[in-house]
């Protein structure tokens, strides 16, 4: 059953970065908001050899770390509600006495999985045989979930042998973002926009994410595994199922993931012409000079830190609209945006007094600010004895400004109590993930097959210039 609340947590790498800069100051948040029932206890489990009152007293630092004071209170009540337990996931005997320490749960057991994918499988078996895997328990995955189609289903089958589907929660944290979820809202509660969100009306879609860092001791992983598998296998194909999926009969988690689902199956196989890799080099990060890939990894590599994609949709609502993606890391900004190009007025009525109308924009930013930006025409004010003036003017809704009210919330916040409470809607699917992989197999095989290596760009540029030629060829420019 996936509708039950749980009343025990299982932190998998609770000792890890991830624990302490977004799992355990969530729990917190959630905790001050009364959003946690009392009697949820936390079980957190790591290799180190740690005993309770060390652990809260890492804990403890952390949230003094991570979260400001008015998200913080007094933290005794929420450091005793965790206890921990030492495990060696590769040791099935050590499962036993994490068991005994889960106790037995009285509503259910939620479990996060925040490991090295290489201890997925092991972790997955001690659940089970320890009896953790029962039908009162689900699991949440964080990613990545494999480095290809191949190693994907490898790990989603070793899920299923222990969780159903229904309990199993792979975890997105981009879906957790307010501005993402605003972005369902923005389509499919006002009448505006869904009458004209087709291939009539649209000319493009843009979807950026920029980062500003570089390898930050992930050395191991991002060479392994490089920008389509680390950014748009995932966040970013999630983003473009949402701007392109089709109305769901209802915001549940089923009709939600089936129509993201329609959408990655429709996505054409990219042509060597649309895909355009880089790798970054020294440059300037502001006044900051910073090494180049090579340098920062100590050997030469072919691994991508930057891909830039024209991607298309072929179904009846969106066929002969690109859809371009660009990621890349130590680029001027750090964002997310997500830029949806409308097509030009079919007829000016303004042109023959000197004016001339720019197609509406709207962009939709989700990092490092969440807002919703609208690009309209409106006249400039004047006589107009020289002719009528038009300037595209800007409508603008900063989330934090409309929604004055509530705190921003780390997205781990959501995702957490989702995962306790047993709502699926913001996590992925088997299939959805498969359908990503497949997409993002075929696109390194084409690249593979036509030799594209990745071509240099400075640190604190844009990307190499072939992605700047990749969307000029259409008459179209990356929103920067």
């Amino acid at each position: 059953m996936s509708g039950f609340t749980a009343d025990r947590l299982l932190l998998f790498g609770a000792t890890g970065d991830l624990s302490k800069r977004m799992l355990l100051p969530s729990l917190r948040a959630l905790e001050i908001d009364g959003l946690i029932d009392p009697k949820l206890e936390i079980v957190c489990t790591a290799r180190s050899d740690l005993d309770d009152l060390s652990f809260r007293n890492m804990a403890r630092e952390a949230l003094e770390k991570y979260l400001p004071p008015d998200r913080r209170g007094s933290l005794a009540t929420f450091l005793n509600r965790i206890t921990f337990q030492p495990l060696d996931a590769t040791d099935p005997n050590g499962f036993a006495a994490l068991a005994q320490k889960v106790g037995t749960p009285q509503q259910g057991l939620a479990i996060f999985l925040s490991t090295a994918p290489s201890l997925f499988e092991p972790s997955i078996a001690g659940l089970k045989q320890s009896g953790l895997a029962g039908p009162l328990s689900r699991i949440g995955l964080e990613k990545p979930l494999g480095t290809d189609l191949s190693s994907s289903c490898h790990i989603n089958d070793a899920v299923a042998a222990a969780f159903s589907e229904d309990r199993t929660f792979r975890i997105d944290h981009y879906l957790g973002k307010e501005t993402v979820q605003n972005l369902l809202a923005l389509r499919f509660a006002n009448i505006m926009f869904e009458p004209l969100w087709n291939a009539a009306h649209i000319d493009h879609v843009q979807i950026t994410v920029g980062e500003t860092v570089g390898l930050e001791g992930r050395a191991g992983f991002y060479d392994g595994a490089g920008a389509m598998r680390d950014m748009v296998q995932n966040h970013m194909l999630q983003l473009l199922a949402l701007v392109a999926m089709e109305p769901p009969v209802s915001y549940e988690a089923t009709s939600v993931r089936d129509e993201k689902v329609k959408v990655l199956r429709s996505m054409r196989k990219a042509s060597a012409e649309e895909i355009v890799t880089g790798q970054y080099r020294a440059g300037a990060m502001g006044r900051e000079a910073v090494p180049g890939y090579d340098e920062e990894l100590g050997r030469y590599s072919e691994t991508e830190t930057f891909v830039a994609i024209k991607a298309h949709i072929d179904n009846w609502r969106w066929k002969g609209v690109p859809f371009y993606l660009r990621t890349g890391k130590r680029l001027p900004q750090r964002t997310t945006e997500i830029t949806v190009q409308f097509r030009s007025v079919p007829h000016s009525i303004f042109s023959g007094r000197g004016a001339r109308t720019i197609p509406n924009r709207l962009t939709i930013g989700i990092q490092p600010s969440e807002n919703i930006r609208l690009s309209m025409m409106a006249k400039v004010p004047g006589l107009d004895r020289g002719g009528i003036a038009l300037r595209s003017v800007p409508l603008d809704i900063a989330m934090p400004n409309a929604f004055a009210g509530p705190q921003k919330r780390i997205a781990y916040e959501r995702l957490l109590l989702d995962l306790i409470e047993g709502d699926q809607t913001l996590f992925v699917r088997r299939d959805e993930v498969e359908a990503q992989w497949e997409w993002v197999d075929s696109v390194r095989a084409v690249w593979t097959e036509a030799g594209i290596t990745p071509r240099t760009y400075t640190a604190g540029t844009w990307g190499p210039s072939a992605a700047i030629a990749l969307t000029e060829r259409d008459g179209v420019t990356w929103s920067e």
